[in-house]
């Protein structure tokens, strides 16, 4: 490992915003996020794959009345958006470092109200299909964890992946309350807040267009 992210994996360690292996709260998280952690009754908010935490950091600034948890399995992104989220004074930002599909052992069954997906590894080799965020195995997690009538955000410059997750959406009869293939043309601009990642500015600058869709849970029997 380089000095850099030994240097970053020891911020995470220090940083009380950031949730891993082995801090008291870890095991102790599901169902207690916003009793115990947040210590409000606010709305919950949970971005996958988070990364540096740029729209993690970026929504809980805009909405300091909601709570914000940012996913990842990297303790150095973690580390640069928990040291940024300090940086900024937001007390209802924190990080949860685990892997997505064990996202049931950290939250219970209708504790989120929003879910969004960001820019993940589109993963677009068929041998790659179940790693992808979209995926059912994946879904139906998140169509669990999320409250009746709560909401998934899906932002993504690979239109392949956006393609076969609206598949996945309609598949499950869950109604698209948003969806363009260029966001920043369409309706819906404001609804990405003027959020940017860091690789949607790389991929957006190199003239990508900005896949977006608003999803919401509830399932046709």
């Amino acid at each position: 490992m380089s000095r850099q992210k030994t240097y970053k994996y020891e911020w995470a360690e220090r940083l009380d915003s950031v949730i891993q292996s082995p801090k008291p709260f870890f095991s102790a998280c599901q169902g207690n996020w916003n009793q115990t952690y947040f210590k409000n009754s606010h709305k919950l908010v949970v971005e996958l794959g988070c990364g540096r935490g740029e729209y993690t950091n970026g929504l809980g600034k805009l909405f300091p009345n909601m709570n914000f948890i940012g996913v990842d399995i990297k303790g150095d992104r973690l580390a640069a958006g928990g040291r940024e989220a300090d940086a900024l004074g937001l007390t209802n930002v924190g990080f949860l470092r685990i892997q997505i599909q064990f996202i049931e052992d950290f939250f219970l069954p209708n504790e989120i109200d929003e879910i969004w997906i960001t820019f993940p590894d589109p993963r677009m080799k068929d041998r790659d299909e179940k790693k992808r965020l979209t995926f059912p195995f994946f879904l139906e997690k998140y169509l669990r964890l999320l409250k009746p009538d709560g909401i998934i955000h899906l932002k993504t410059d690979s239109e392949p992946f956006f393609d076969y997750s609206m598949e996945q959406f309609r598949a499950y009869g869950l109604p698209v309350l948003a969806e363009t293939k260029k966001l920043y043309e369409s309706e819906w601009y404001d609804d990405h807040f003027g959020i940017k990642t860091r690789f949607e500015k790389i991929w957006y600058d190199k003239g990508y267009s900005i896949n977006y869709a608003r999803i919401q849970n509830k399932k046709e029997a």
